[in-house]
C-alpha cells in the first residue's frame, strides 16, 4: 500500500462515497471536493458511457463547477468495459491526483468497481482461453434454454454470487458460470482469493444510511425528474445507434424499460412504473452488497452535504 504522498500527512484515507442509487452520493462527494481541494473519481459502470447523461444521473456542469471529474464519458455506448479496465484506468488517475497534492474522492454505486479498489482485486489472472471457451458454450446454452435455466444453475453452483447478480444481467450470470466451468472454483471464491494482492492506497468507504421508505420515495421522484429532463430522447438516441440490446449500456435501468414504450407496446407511465420498480430492486441489491462488507463500511445518517462532508473528512484523518 502506497502512502508516500504528501496528502497523507493530513488524511489517512481516501474517501469512497458509496451507497444505493438516489441516496445523494454525488452531492456529498462534490461538497467534500470543495472543502478539501479534492478531485472526483467516478465508480459507476453506466456513467462511463458518452451521451447517457439523464438516465445514469450524471452530475451536471452546474453541479460540478470547476471540480475536476474523472471516469465519466470515456467510452462510446456498446463498447465493452470490464472491471479490470476500470482498475487499470482509475488507479493511474488516483495516483496522479495524489502526486499533485490533491485528495481523490471516489464516488459511485457499482460494487465491483469499489471492491476492486478497496481490496485490490485482480481480474487479470486465470486461464483466459478456458474462460473464453466456457463463455461461448454458455452463450449457446442461453440461446437454447433461456436465462431462467442458467440463473437457476448459478443459484445452485454459487448462491453467494446469485444474491448480488440480477437474473436480467445475462452477461454477469454467464461470467460467473464461466469462471466456475473453466477454473473449477466459484466466481465468489475467485474474488476472495484475488484479495490477497491488497489495495494500492488506503481507502475508507462511507454510506448514506437512509430509511428504506424514504429512499424509495426519493427513487420514485427521481424517475419523474429524469423523464422531464429527456430520458425518452436519450433512449431514442441509443436506439438510433443500433447498439446490441444485450450490451451493458442497455442494462442501465431506465433505457431498457423504455424499449417497450418506443416499440408501442406500453404507455409511458407503464414504462416509468417498471423503472421505479427496477430501481428499487437495484437499490436493494446495492444495500445487500454494502452490508456484506460489514465493518469495511462506515454508515452516516442523511444530512445536508456540508455537514456530512465535514464528518467524512474528520473520519479520514
Amino acid at each position: 500500500m502506497d502512502k508516500s504522498f504528501a496528502i497523507f500527512g493530513k488524511y489517512s484515507f481516501i474517501p469512497v462515497i458509496a451507497g444505493p442509487t438516489a441516496s445523494g452520493k454525488s452531492a456529498l462527494a462534490l461538497e467534500i471536493c470543495r472543502r478539501a481541494d479534492g478531485e472526483l473519481v467516478c465508480a459507476d459502470s453506466m456513467q462511463i458511457y458518452k451521451g447517457l447523461d439523464v438516465g445514469t444521473a450524471k452530475d451536471t456542469k452546474e453541479e460540478i463547477g470547476d471540480i475536476p471529474h474523472y471516469m465519466t464519458d470515456i467510452i462510446e455506448p456498446g463498447t465493452d468495459f470490464s472491471v479490470y479496465d476500470y482498475v487499470s484506468t482509475a488507479i493511474p488517475i488516483i495516483r496522479d491526483i495524489l502526486r499533485r497534492g490533491k485528495l481523490p474522492v471516489v464516488c459511485g454505486g457499482t460494487g465491483q468497481y469499489i471492491s476492486s479498489l478497496l481490496y485490490g482485486l485482480d481480474y487479470g489472472e486465470g486461464d483466459e482461453d478456458a474462460e473464453i471457451n466456457a463463455t461461448k458454450e454458455l452463450e449457446e446454452e442461453l440461446s437454447k434454454l433461456g436465462i431462467d435455466v442458467l440463473y437457476a444453475r448459478l443459484q445452485e453452483e454459487d448462491p453467494e454470487a446469485a444474491k448480488i447478480i440480477h437474473p436480467n444481467n445475462k452477461r454477469r450470470v454467464i461470467r460467473a458460470l464461466a469462471v466456475h466451468k473453466a477454473l473449477g472454483i466459484t466466481f465468489s471464491e475467485k474474488n476472495r482469493r484475488s484479495k490477497l494482492s491488497g489495495p494500492e492506497f488506503p481507502f475508507k468507504v462511507f454510506m448514506l444510511d437512509w430509511d428504506r421508505e424514504e429512499l424509495y420515495d426519493r427513487i420514485n421522484k427521481r424517475v419523474g425528474i429524469m423523464v422531464s429532463e429527456g430520458l425518452v430522447d436519450e433512449a431514442k438516441m441509443l436506439l438510433s445507434l443500433n447498439v446490441d440490446r444485450t450490451s451493458t449500456c442497455w442494462q442501465a435501468i431506465g433505457y431498457k424499460e423504455m424499449l417497450n414504450y418506443l416499440d408501442g407496446k406500453e404507455t409511458l407511465e407503464e414504462a416509468c412504473d417498471r423503472i421505479r420498480i427496477g430501481t428499487r430492486h437495484y437499490a436493494k441489491r446495492q444495500l445487500t452488497w454494502l452490508r456484506s462488507m460489514g465493518g469495511d463500511v462506515t454508515k452516516i445518517p442523511p444530512d445536508v452535504p456540508a455537514v456530512n462532508a465535514e464528518k467524512v473528512l474528520e473520519l479520514c484523518k
